[in-house]
């Protein structure tokens, strides 16, 4: 039998990965998706609040019965081990129902805060199923927008507004673990950009392509690729004359506002421009890996490319 899927997809609270774990599921057509607050309830009602008063907090203020407090650099740095105890003690049931799903083949979808990269142990696991671990981003405007709305949807709005600065800080935890632990971090836009960011991940549609674009074209070539069809830029290799080594930098891209960022950067700085003009000039070609969501998005990426004359004709 194949290996099931094990899906990942955890953030701070208010950025959307409930909605996005939902989609994702329907898309996948896997019908278990469990999320972590469930695990924290069945927890605590096993271990009580004066052996775990962590547990019995939320995630944002669990800081609080945080013991020997001076300890800590920063509140930062107290809020985020607060965050950490408070999901240890989730983690080993979800770690138990991940065993379940794989011993009975069955593809699953957990979703939640407590889903901490380096506290998860995901490497038991990798022999016997397709693991896929996510944690979702988002600027800070966008997510307190979110998170406004969320607090108002389920009725919480004036305690968990309170909190709205914990939150980004386990926000901003969650992203250096998952760059610690070498696990995706995703932005969280649209529906469907989100979505389709996650599926080129687990679908895997690569194709490697020659582009001879020019840097005042290079815009147009991102727009193409991450912009109007969810894409993304995994690695770029300049094969430069007279080295026997090509130049090779992997640069995973697939966020519209850092491929932004990046082409300001180029316009606005002339001699970072004359540096990638003259890199230009000095391979024929760059072999470019992208990926898509799925094998027909990856085809339609390459066509355009082909159709604007980006792409090598041999």
């Amino acid at each position: 039998m194949s290996k099931p899927y094990v899906i990942l997809i955890g953030s701070a609270s208010g950025i959307g990965k409930s909605t996005i774990a939902a989609e994702l599921a329907r898309t996948l057509n896997i019908k278990h998706l469990i999320e972590s607050d469930f695990i924290r309830a069945v927890v605590r009602g096993i271990i009580g609040k004066e052996y775990a008063p962590a547990l019995h907090s939320s995630s944002y203020d669990a800081y609080k019965h945080i013991r020997n407090k001076n300890r800590f650099n920063s509140y930062d740095e107290l809020v985020a081990a607060g965050f950490d105890e408070h999901a240890s003690y989730v983690i080993p049931g979800l770690e138990k129902i991940i065993q379940r799903a794989i011993t009975d083949y069955d593809d699953i979808i957990i979703e939640g805060v407590h889903l901490v990269p380096g506290l998860i142990n995901v490497e038991q696991f990798e022999d016997d199923a397709n693991i896929y671990f996510f944690v979702l981003s988002s600027e800070e405007e966008s997510h307190k927008e979110r998170f406004v709305k969320r607090a108002i949807e389920i009725h919480r709005g004036g305690k968990q507004l309170d909190f709205f600065r914990e939150n980004r800080i386990i926000h901003d935890h969650l992203l250096s673990q998952a760059e610690a632990n070498n696990v995706h971090v995703i932005n969280s836009e649209t529906i469907e950009k989100t979505l389709e960011k996650i599926l080129s991940i687990i679908n895997q549609s690569t194709a490697t392509v020659k582009l001879v674009n020019d840097v005042d074209e290079l815009a147009d070539v991102i727009n193409i690729i991450i912009n109007k069809n969810n894409g993304s830029l995994d690695k770029i290799t300049y094969n430069i004359k007279g080295f026997k080594e090509p130049l090779v930098r992997n640069i995973n891209v697939n966020d519209s506002e850092d491929a932004q960022k990046f082409i300001d950067n180029i316009s606005k700085d002339s001699d970072k421009k004359e540096y990638l003009s003259e890199l230009y000039k000095l391979s024929e070609y760059r072999e470019t890996t992208i990926s898509a969501s799925s094998q027909a998005k990856l085809d339609e990426i390459i066509e355009e490319l082909k159709e604007k004359g980006y792409v090598l004709n041999e």
